[in-house]
Protein backbone atom coordinates (compact mmCIF):
# COMPACT_ATOMS: atom_id res chain seq x y z
CA UNK A 1 0.00 0.00 0.00
CA UNK A 2 1.18 3.52 -0.94
CA UNK A 3 1.79 5.82 1.46
CA UNK A 4 -0.64 7.87 0.46
CA UNK A 5 -3.20 5.05 0.54
CA UNK A 6 -2.38 4.91 4.06
CA UNK A 7 -2.77 8.81 4.74
CA UNK A 8 -6.46 8.79 3.14
CA UNK A 9 -7.13 5.99 4.97
CA UNK A 10 -5.79 7.62 8.18
CA UNK A 11 -7.73 10.25 7.51
CA UNK A 12 -11.14 8.89 6.78
CA UNK A 13 -10.72 7.29 10.44
CA UNK A 14 -10.27 10.35 12.23
CA UNK A 15 -13.60 11.85 13.82
CA UNK A 16 -14.84 14.82 16.22
CA UNK A 17 -16.27 13.64 19.78
CA UNK A 18 -18.18 15.35 21.67
CA UNK A 19 -16.93 16.46 25.17
CA UNK A 20 -19.74 14.01 26.93
CA UNK A 21 -18.65 11.28 24.58
CA UNK A 22 -15.00 11.82 25.92
CA UNK A 23 -16.10 12.12 29.69
CA UNK A 24 -18.05 8.95 29.17
CA UNK A 25 -15.39 6.93 27.97
CA UNK A 26 -12.75 8.61 30.63
CA UNK A 27 -15.06 8.69 33.67
CA UNK A 28 -11.99 8.01 36.13
CA UNK A 29 -10.94 12.01 35.73
CA UNK A 30 -14.85 12.91 37.30
CA UNK A 31 -14.26 10.61 40.30
CA UNK A 32 -16.21 7.73 38.76
CA UNK A 33 -13.31 4.70 39.25
CA UNK A 34 -14.49 2.29 41.18
CA UNK A 35 -18.24 1.33 42.73
CA UNK A 36 -17.20 3.09 46.34
CA UNK A 37 -15.71 6.38 44.88
CA UNK A 38 -18.09 6.82 42.33
CA UNK A 39 -21.44 6.44 44.81
CA UNK A 40 -19.49 9.11 46.81
CA UNK A 41 -18.62 11.63 43.70
CA UNK A 42 -22.37 11.30 42.57
CA UNK A 43 -24.11 11.93 45.84
CA UNK A 44 -21.05 14.90 46.53
CA UNK A 45 -22.03 16.43 43.26
CA UNK A 46 -25.35 17.33 44.17
CA UNK A 47 -24.49 17.79 48.05
CA UNK A 48 -22.01 20.87 46.86
CA UNK A 49 -24.44 22.36 43.89
CA UNK A 50 -27.40 22.31 47.31
CA UNK A 51 -25.28 24.44 49.32
CA UNK A 52 -23.89 26.24 46.64
CA UNK A 53 -27.19 27.67 45.30
CA UNK A 54 -28.36 28.37 48.57
CA UNK A 55 -25.72 30.33 50.00
CA UNK A 56 -25.57 32.67 47.43
CA UNK A 57 -29.82 33.32 47.53
CA UNK A 58 -28.70 34.49 50.81
CA UNK A 59 -31.06 31.33 52.48
CA UNK A 60 -29.81 29.75 55.05
CA UNK A 61 -29.55 25.72 54.07
CA UNK A 62 -31.59 22.52 55.01
CA UNK A 63 -29.84 20.02 52.82
CA UNK A 64 -32.22 16.26 53.16
CA UNK A 65 -30.00 13.09 51.17
CA UNK A 66 -31.56 9.75 50.98
CA UNK A 67 -29.34 7.33 49.65
CA UNK A 68 -31.10 3.32 49.66
CA UNK A 69 -30.04 -0.10 47.72
CA UNK A 70 -32.95 -0.86 45.59
CA UNK A 71 -30.72 -4.00 44.41
CA UNK A 72 -26.96 -5.64 45.22
CA UNK A 73 -24.71 -2.69 44.17
CA UNK A 74 -27.36 -0.21 42.73
CA UNK A 75 -28.47 2.92 44.64
CA UNK A 76 -30.93 5.38 44.31
CA UNK A 77 -30.08 8.88 45.64
CA UNK A 78 -32.48 11.69 46.02
CA UNK A 79 -30.94 15.37 47.34
CA UNK A 80 -33.29 18.11 48.01
CA UNK A 81 -32.65 21.65 48.80
CA UNK A 82 -34.67 24.59 49.97
CA UNK A 83 -32.79 27.11 47.61
CA UNK A 84 -34.54 29.89 45.31
CA UNK A 85 -34.93 26.76 42.68
CA UNK A 86 -34.57 26.82 39.00
CA UNK A 87 -35.88 28.67 35.83
CA UNK A 88 -37.57 25.93 33.86
CA UNK A 89 -36.04 26.75 30.74
CA UNK A 90 -32.46 26.02 32.11
CA UNK A 91 -32.99 23.17 33.72
CA UNK A 92 -31.78 20.45 30.78
CA UNK A 93 -29.27 22.42 29.89
CA UNK A 94 -27.54 22.49 33.73
CA UNK A 95 -27.90 18.63 34.50
CA UNK A 96 -27.36 17.38 30.16
CA UNK A 97 -24.98 19.27 28.82
CA UNK A 98 -21.83 19.27 29.77
CA UNK A 99 -19.31 22.52 30.22
CA UNK A 100 -22.81 24.41 30.68
CA UNK A 101 -22.55 26.57 34.01
CA UNK A 102 -21.86 29.96 35.40
CA UNK A 103 -19.26 29.34 37.92
CA UNK A 104 -16.32 28.66 35.10
CA UNK A 105 -16.44 32.21 33.76
CA UNK A 106 -16.88 33.85 36.87
CA UNK A 107 -13.63 34.41 39.27
CA UNK A 108 -14.61 34.63 42.68
CA UNK A 109 -15.15 31.13 44.87
CA UNK A 110 -17.02 28.52 44.28
CA UNK A 111 -17.56 25.28 44.96
CA UNK A 112 -18.46 24.44 41.46
CA UNK A 113 -15.28 25.02 38.90
CA UNK A 114 -15.52 23.06 35.83
CA UNK A 115 -19.31 22.94 34.98
CA UNK A 116 -19.59 19.53 35.08
CA UNK A 117 -20.76 18.43 38.30
CA UNK A 118 -24.24 17.03 38.07
CA UNK A 119 -23.65 16.29 34.56
CA UNK A 120 -20.99 13.81 35.20
CA UNK A 121 -23.62 12.72 38.04
CA UNK A 122 -26.48 11.87 35.01
CA UNK A 123 -23.89 11.22 32.74
CA UNK A 124 -22.76 7.76 35.19
CA UNK A 125 -26.38 7.05 35.72
CA UNK A 126 -27.32 6.52 32.45
CA UNK A 127 -24.09 4.56 31.30
CA UNK A 128 -25.05 2.31 34.27
CA UNK A 129 -28.81 1.76 34.98
CA UNK A 130 -29.89 3.35 31.96
CA UNK A 131 -32.11 5.53 33.43
CA UNK A 132 -32.58 9.14 33.26
CA UNK A 133 -32.27 11.72 36.17
CA UNK A 134 -35.37 13.03 37.45
CA UNK A 135 -35.73 16.60 38.33
CA UNK A 136 -37.91 18.51 40.53
CA UNK A 137 -37.92 22.31 41.14
CA UNK A 138 -39.60 25.83 41.93
CA UNK A 139 -39.30 29.21 42.19
CA UNK A 140 -42.33 29.41 44.38
CA UNK A 141 -44.50 29.03 41.40
CA UNK A 142 -45.71 26.25 39.59
CA UNK A 143 -43.46 22.86 40.42
CA UNK A 144 -42.16 21.74 37.85
CA UNK A 145 -41.03 17.91 36.91
CA UNK A 146 -38.02 16.72 34.35
CA UNK A 147 -36.86 13.53 33.36
CA UNK A 148 -33.57 14.01 31.59
CA UNK A 149 -30.32 12.08 29.38
CA UNK A 150 -27.79 13.24 27.52
CA UNK A 151 -27.22 12.86 23.87
CA UNK A 152 -23.23 11.83 24.72
CA UNK A 153 -22.86 12.32 20.47
CA UNK A 154 -24.34 16.02 20.38
CA UNK A 155 -23.53 17.08 23.92
CA UNK A 156 -27.16 17.94 24.13
CA UNK A 157 -30.05 17.54 26.74
CA UNK A 158 -32.59 14.79 25.98
CA UNK A 159 -35.63 15.67 28.01
CA UNK A 160 -37.40 12.08 28.17
CA UNK A 161 -40.76 14.41 30.09
CA UNK A 162 -41.74 17.54 31.51
CA UNK A 163 -44.45 18.30 33.15
CA UNK A 164 -46.08 21.03 35.86
CA UNK A 165 -48.38 20.85 38.92
CA UNK A 166 -49.91 23.47 41.00
CA UNK A 167 -47.78 24.59 43.92
CA UNK A 168 -50.19 25.71 47.04
CA UNK A 169 -47.96 25.29 49.76
CA UNK A 170 -45.57 28.18 47.59
CA UNK A 171 -42.40 25.18 47.95
CA UNK A 172 -39.16 26.50 46.30
CA UNK A 173 -35.68 24.74 45.73
CA UNK A 174 -34.43 21.84 44.14
CA UNK A 175 -34.74 18.30 44.24
CA UNK A 176 -32.43 15.46 41.92
CA UNK A 177 -33.41 12.03 41.71
CA UNK A 178 -30.77 9.28 39.98
CA UNK A 179 -30.14 6.00 40.44
CA UNK A 180 -26.02 4.43 40.01
CA UNK A 181 -24.34 1.39 40.43
CA UNK A 182 -22.07 1.99 43.39
CA UNK A 183 -20.65 0.46 46.96
CA UNK A 184 -21.76 1.56 50.19
CA UNK A 185 -18.66 1.03 52.55
CA UNK A 186 -17.79 2.68 56.05
CA UNK A 187 -14.66 4.49 56.85
CA UNK A 188 -12.60 7.95 56.05
CA UNK A 189 -13.72 7.41 52.37
CA UNK A 190 -17.76 6.58 52.54
CA UNK A 191 -20.47 8.76 51.77
CA UNK A 192 -21.43 8.99 55.67
CA UNK A 193 -18.00 10.99 55.94
CA UNK A 194 -18.13 12.76 53.78
CA UNK A 195 -21.35 14.34 55.10
CA UNK A 196 -20.08 14.43 58.66
CA UNK A 197 -16.89 16.74 57.05
CA UNK A 198 -18.95 18.75 54.90
CA UNK A 199 -20.98 19.81 57.76
CA UNK A 200 -17.94 20.99 59.64
CA UNK A 201 -16.82 23.46 57.05
CA UNK A 202 -20.64 24.26 56.66
CA UNK A 203 -21.85 24.77 60.33
CA UNK A 204 -24.96 27.01 58.84
CA UNK A 205 -26.87 24.26 57.54
CA UNK A 206 -29.08 21.83 58.55
CA UNK A 207 -28.31 18.34 56.64
CA UNK A 208 -30.37 15.07 57.35
CA UNK A 209 -29.01 12.03 55.48
CA UNK A 210 -31.02 8.64 55.72
CA UNK A 211 -28.80 6.20 54.80
CA UNK A 212 -28.39 2.45 54.67
CA UNK A 213 -27.14 2.74 58.57
CA UNK A 214 -30.11 4.99 59.58
CA UNK A 215 -30.96 8.91 59.98
CA UNK A 216 -28.30 11.51 60.58
CA UNK A 217 -28.97 14.98 61.59
CA UNK A 218 -26.27 17.42 61.63
CA UNK A 219 -27.98 20.79 63.02
CA UNK A 220 -27.06 24.00 62.07
CA UNK A 221 -24.52 25.05 64.87
CA UNK A 222 -25.17 29.15 63.45
CA UNK A 223 -27.62 31.26 62.01
CA UNK A 224 -25.62 33.30 59.95
CA UNK A 225 -24.67 32.76 56.42
CA UNK A 226 -20.82 32.65 55.42
CA UNK A 227 -20.11 36.42 53.62
CA UNK A 228 -20.81 36.19 50.08
CA UNK A 229 -17.94 36.65 47.65
CA UNK A 230 -17.93 39.08 44.88
CA UNK A 231 -16.64 38.53 41.35
CA UNK A 232 -13.23 40.16 40.47
CA UNK A 233 -11.74 41.21 36.64
CA UNK A 234 -8.25 38.64 35.80
CA UNK A 235 -5.03 39.96 37.06
CA UNK A 236 -2.39 40.50 34.72
CA UNK A 237 0.11 38.15 36.57
CA UNK A 238 -2.73 35.33 36.58
CA UNK A 239 -3.46 35.47 32.43
CA UNK A 240 -1.33 33.27 30.15
CA UNK A 241 -0.75 34.43 26.82
CA UNK A 242 -3.76 32.67 24.74
CA UNK A 243 -5.98 33.74 27.00
CA UNK A 244 -4.71 37.80 26.67
CA UNK A 245 -4.97 37.23 23.23
CA UNK A 246 -8.60 36.15 23.05
CA UNK A 247 -9.26 38.77 25.39
CA UNK A 248 -7.94 41.49 23.20
CA UNK A 249 -9.99 39.92 20.42
CA UNK A 250 -12.76 40.48 22.03
CA UNK A 251 -12.69 43.21 24.45
CA UNK A 252 -15.16 46.04 23.81
CA UNK A 253 -12.38 48.67 24.60
CA UNK A 254 -11.58 50.79 22.34
CA UNK A 255 -8.04 51.44 22.60
CA UNK A 256 -5.14 49.23 24.90
CA UNK A 257 -5.33 51.58 27.45
CA UNK A 258 -9.15 50.92 28.16
CA UNK A 259 -8.34 47.97 27.69
CA UNK A 260 -5.68 47.17 30.14
CA UNK A 261 -7.87 49.56 32.86
CA UNK A 262 -11.25 48.03 32.60
CA UNK A 263 -10.55 44.41 31.50
CA UNK A 264 -8.14 43.74 34.30
CA UNK A 265 -8.04 44.59 38.16
CA UNK A 266 -5.52 46.49 39.54
CA UNK A 267 -4.55 48.15 36.47
CA UNK A 268 -4.87 52.31 36.81
CA UNK A 269 -4.19 54.49 33.68
CA UNK A 270 -0.36 54.99 34.92
CA UNK A 271 0.36 51.27 35.01
CA UNK A 272 -1.66 50.79 31.60
CA UNK A 273 0.66 53.79 30.16
CA UNK A 274 3.98 51.78 31.65
CA UNK A 275 2.74 48.64 30.02
CA UNK A 276 2.10 50.02 26.81
CA UNK A 277 5.85 52.23 27.44
CA UNK A 278 7.64 48.51 28.00
CA UNK A 279 5.59 46.75 24.61
CA UNK A 280 6.31 49.61 22.72
CA UNK A 281 2.53 49.46 21.47
CA UNK A 282 0.61 53.27 20.80
CA UNK A 283 -1.71 53.23 23.82
CA UNK A 284 -4.58 54.21 21.65
CA UNK A 285 -4.47 51.62 19.50
CA UNK A 286 -7.08 49.07 18.93
CA UNK A 287 -6.86 46.20 21.28
CA UNK A 288 -8.58 43.86 18.07
CA UNK A 289 -5.72 45.45 16.07
CA UNK A 290 -2.62 44.21 18.09
CA UNK A 291 -0.87 40.98 16.11
CA UNK A 292 1.25 38.21 18.00
CA UNK A 293 4.63 39.78 18.10
CA UNK A 294 2.62 42.84 19.38
CA UNK A 295 0.46 40.90 21.64
CA UNK A 296 3.94 38.37 22.90
CA UNK A 297 5.35 42.02 24.13
CA UNK A 298 2.21 43.27 25.84
CA UNK A 299 2.36 40.04 27.66
CA UNK A 300 5.67 40.09 28.74
CA UNK A 301 5.19 44.09 29.92
CA UNK A 302 2.46 43.38 32.05
CA UNK A 303 4.73 40.65 33.74
CA UNK A 304 7.20 42.70 34.69
CA UNK A 305 5.01 46.29 36.11
CA UNK A 306 5.00 46.29 39.40
CA UNK A 307 0.87 45.84 40.29
CA UNK A 308 -0.94 45.52 43.62
CA UNK A 309 -2.34 42.25 44.43
CA UNK A 310 -6.07 41.28 43.33
CA UNK A 311 -8.76 42.71 45.45
CA UNK A 312 -9.49 40.03 48.35
CA UNK A 313 -13.31 40.30 48.68
CA UNK A 314 -13.89 37.66 45.94
CA UNK A 315 -12.83 35.17 48.98
CA UNK A 316 -14.97 33.76 52.01
CA UNK A 317 -13.11 31.95 54.77
CA UNK A 318 -14.74 30.26 57.57
CA UNK A 319 -13.67 32.08 59.95
CA UNK A 320 -12.53 31.27 63.46
CA UNK A 321 -14.89 31.16 65.48
CA UNK A 322 -17.02 29.29 62.65
CA UNK A 323 -14.26 26.55 62.23
CA UNK A 324 -14.69 25.61 66.30
CA UNK A 325 -18.23 25.41 65.75
CA UNK A 326 -17.50 23.12 63.41
CA UNK A 327 -15.40 20.95 64.19
CA UNK A 328 -17.58 20.57 67.60
CA UNK A 329 -20.08 19.70 65.55
CA UNK A 330 -17.90 16.47 64.23
CA UNK A 331 -15.45 15.94 66.90
CA UNK A 332 -15.15 15.54 70.70
CA UNK A 333 -11.91 16.46 71.79
CA UNK A 334 -10.91 18.66 75.07
CA UNK A 335 -9.65 21.74 73.08
CA UNK A 336 -9.68 23.55 70.14
CA UNK A 337 -7.88 26.42 67.76
CA UNK A 338 -7.99 28.07 65.02
CA UNK A 339 -6.23 30.56 62.39
CA UNK A 340 -7.10 32.27 59.97
CA UNK A 341 -3.99 33.07 57.79
CA UNK A 342 -4.22 37.01 55.71
CA UNK A 343 -5.29 36.48 51.90
CA UNK A 344 -2.46 35.73 49.43
CA UNK A 345 -1.74 35.18 45.74
CA UNK A 346 -0.05 32.04 43.60
CA UNK A 347 0.01 32.81 39.89
CA UNK A 348 -1.99 36.18 39.86
CA UNK A 349 -5.05 33.97 42.10
CA UNK A 350 -6.01 35.16 45.45
CA UNK A 351 -6.04 32.65 48.15
CA UNK A 352 -6.38 31.85 51.79
CA UNK A 353 -5.34 29.48 54.34
CA UNK A 354 -7.22 28.06 57.44
CA UNK A 355 -6.41 25.63 59.95
CA UNK A 356 -8.18 24.22 63.18
CA UNK A 357 -6.76 21.88 65.55
CA UNK A 358 -8.89 19.63 67.97
CA UNK A 359 -6.83 17.68 70.49
CA UNK A 360 -7.27 15.00 73.22
CA UNK A 361 -11.11 13.73 73.88
CA UNK A 362 -12.49 10.74 71.80
CA UNK A 363 -10.01 11.70 69.20
CA UNK A 364 -7.79 7.86 68.05
CA UNK A 365 -4.58 8.60 70.54
CA UNK A 366 -2.25 6.69 67.64
CA UNK A 367 -2.62 8.44 64.21
CA UNK A 368 -3.92 12.59 63.97
CA UNK A 369 -7.03 12.77 61.85
CA UNK A 370 -6.37 14.56 58.35
CA UNK A 371 -9.37 16.64 57.11
CA UNK A 372 -8.64 18.06 54.02
CA UNK A 373 -11.15 20.72 52.30
CA UNK A 374 -11.31 23.18 49.08
CA UNK A 375 -13.77 25.63 49.22
CA UNK A 376 -15.71 24.01 51.68
CA UNK A 377 -15.54 21.36 50.10
CA UNK A 378 -13.93 17.73 51.86
CA UNK A 379 -11.31 15.76 49.58
CA UNK A 380 -11.64 12.68 50.88
CA UNK A 381 -9.04 10.71 48.11
CA UNK A 382 -5.33 11.05 46.86
CA UNK A 383 -4.46 12.34 50.43
CA UNK A 384 -0.58 11.48 49.91
CA UNK A 385 -0.37 13.70 46.36
CA UNK A 386 -2.15 16.46 47.95
CA UNK A 387 0.01 19.89 49.08
CA UNK A 388 -1.94 20.20 52.41
CA UNK A 389 -0.46 16.52 53.47
CA UNK A 390 3.15 17.34 52.33
CA UNK A 391 2.84 20.63 54.62
CA UNK A 392 1.56 18.70 57.60
CA UNK A 393 4.38 16.43 56.97
CA UNK A 394 7.07 19.43 57.08
CA UNK A 395 5.89 20.81 60.11
CA UNK A 396 8.43 19.81 63.17
CA UNK A 397 5.34 18.85 65.62
CA UNK A 398 7.69 17.34 68.01
CA UNK A 399 8.25 21.40 69.07
CA UNK A 400 4.70 21.59 69.95
CA UNK A 401 4.39 18.72 72.47
CA UNK A 402 3.48 15.92 69.60
CA UNK A 403 5.22 13.00 68.94
CA UNK A 404 6.18 12.08 65.03
CA UNK A 405 7.35 9.10 63.57
CA UNK A 406 9.74 9.40 60.64
CA UNK A 407 6.51 8.86 58.03
CA UNK A 408 6.31 12.93 59.14
CA UNK A 409 2.54 12.10 60.51
CA UNK A 410 2.08 13.14 63.98
CA UNK A 411 0.99 10.65 66.43
CA UNK A 412 -1.32 11.92 68.81
CA UNK A 413 -5.10 12.66 70.15
CA UNK A 414 -4.70 15.28 67.25
CA UNK A 415 -7.36 16.02 64.26
CA UNK A 416 -5.62 18.45 61.90
CA UNK A 417 -7.99 20.20 59.80
CA UNK A 418 -6.84 22.38 56.86
CA UNK A 419 -8.75 24.49 54.34
CA UNK A 420 -8.07 26.50 51.57
CA UNK A 421 -9.82 28.70 49.65
CA UNK A 422 -9.79 30.36 46.25
CA UNK A 423 -11.09 31.67 43.13
CA UNK A 424 -9.17 29.06 41.00
CA UNK A 425 -8.26 26.05 43.15
CA UNK A 426 -5.14 24.17 41.55
CA UNK A 427 -6.57 20.68 41.39
CA UNK A 428 -4.38 17.95 40.41
CA UNK A 429 -7.22 16.78 37.95
CA UNK A 430 -10.80 17.27 37.42
CA UNK A 431 -12.04 14.61 40.33
CA UNK A 432 -11.12 17.85 42.69
CA UNK A 433 -9.53 15.61 45.20
CA UNK A 434 -6.13 16.92 45.65
CA UNK A 435 -4.66 20.38 45.95
CA UNK A 436 -1.34 20.49 43.07
CA UNK A 437 1.96 21.94 44.72
CA UNK A 438 2.57 25.37 44.25
CA UNK A 439 5.39 27.16 46.81
CA UNK A 440 3.12 29.86 47.55
CA UNK A 441 0.47 27.25 49.14
CA UNK A 442 2.74 25.26 50.37
CA UNK A 443 4.12 28.51 52.67
CA UNK A 444 0.93 29.66 53.90
CA UNK A 445 -0.03 26.20 54.88
CA UNK A 446 2.35 25.53 56.58
CA UNK A 447 2.77 29.17 58.31
CA UNK A 448 -0.68 28.15 59.24
CA UNK A 449 -0.27 24.98 60.62
CA UNK A 450 3.07 26.66 62.92
CA UNK A 451 0.62 29.14 64.08
CA UNK A 452 -1.82 27.28 65.43
CA UNK A 453 0.33 24.43 66.70
CA UNK A 454 2.10 27.53 68.89
CA UNK A 455 -1.46 27.93 70.04
CA UNK A 456 -1.75 23.77 71.13
CA UNK A 457 1.09 23.74 72.09
CA UNK A 458 0.69 26.53 75.28
CA UNK A 459 -2.40 24.26 76.60
CA UNK A 460 -0.51 21.09 76.17
CA UNK A 461 2.16 22.71 78.59
CA UNK A 462 -0.77 23.51 80.81
CA UNK A 463 -2.19 20.50 80.77
CA UNK A 464 1.34 18.80 81.82
CA UNK A 465 2.26 20.99 84.48
CA UNK A 466 -1.35 20.47 85.95
CA UNK A 467 -0.72 16.56 85.83
CA UNK A 468 2.73 16.55 86.97
CA UNK A 469 1.31 18.74 90.44
CA UNK A 470 -1.36 16.69 90.49
CA UNK A 471 0.95 13.74 90.97
CA UNK A 472 3.24 15.36 93.03
CA UNK A 473 0.44 16.04 95.17
CA UNK A 474 -0.67 12.81 95.41
CA UNK A 475 2.63 11.41 96.26
CA UNK A 476 2.92 13.94 99.53
CA UNK A 477 -0.39 13.38 100.32
CA UNK A 478 0.30 9.94 100.82
CA UNK A 479 3.07 10.33 103.33
CA UNK A 480 1.37 13.44 104.67
CA UNK A 481 -0.65 11.41 107.53
CA UNK A 482 2.73 9.92 108.64
CA UNK A 483 4.64 13.06 108.35
CA UNK A 484 2.19 14.94 110.60
CA UNK A 485 2.32 12.22 113.44
CA UNK A 486 6.27 11.88 113.75
CA UNK A 487 6.39 15.32 113.75
CA UNK A 488 3.36 15.72 116.44
CA UNK A 489 5.17 13.34 118.75
CA UNK A 490 8.68 15.32 118.67
CA UNK A 491 7.30 18.86 119.11
CA UNK A 492 4.63 17.86 121.61
CA UNK A 493 1.57 19.30 118.94
CA UNK A 494 -1.88 18.63 117.90
CA UNK A 495 -1.19 16.31 115.13
CA UNK A 496 -5.08 18.03 113.33
CA UNK A 497 -2.97 21.19 113.05
CA UNK A 498 0.24 19.84 111.94
CA UNK A 499 -1.39 18.15 109.24
CA UNK A 500 -3.68 20.56 108.60
CA UNK A 501 -0.72 23.31 107.81
CA UNK A 502 1.01 20.16 105.45
CA UNK A 503 -2.08 19.90 103.26
CA UNK A 504 -2.30 23.78 103.03
CA UNK A 505 1.58 24.29 102.00
CA UNK A 506 1.73 21.35 99.83
CA UNK A 507 -1.69 23.38 98.18
CA UNK A 508 0.44 25.85 98.02
CA UNK A 509 3.63 24.46 96.59
CA UNK A 510 1.69 22.24 93.67
CA UNK A 511 -0.64 24.69 92.59
CA UNK A 512 -0.39 25.69 88.78
CA UNK A 513 -0.52 29.40 87.92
Amino acid sequence: MEVTDIAEKLAKDMKEISIAEFFEKNRHFLGYENPTRSLLTAVKEAVDNALEFTCQAGILPTIKIKLKEVEEDRYRIVVEDNGPGMLPEKVPYAFGKVLYGSAFHKLRQSRSLFGIGMKGACLYAQLTTGKPIKVTTSTGKKIHNFEIMIDVAKNEPIIVSHTEEENPSKWHGLKVEYEVVGRYVKGDTSVQEYIKRTAMVNPFAEIIFDGPEGKMVFKRATEKLPYQPTEIKPHPYGVQLGVLRRMLSTTKARNIIGFLTKDFCRVGRNSAIKICKLAKIAATKNPKEVDKDESERLYKAMQMVKLASPPTNCLSPIGQEALILGLKKGLKAEHYVAVTRPPSVYSGFPFQVEVALAYGGELPPENAIILRFANRIPLLYNQGDCVITKAIKDVDWRRYGFSQPSDGLPASPLAILVHFVSVWVPFMSEGKQAIANYPEIFKEIKLALQDAGRQMAKYIRKIRKIRESELRRSIFERYIPVVAQSVAKLTNKSEKEILSKLEEFIKRKTKVV
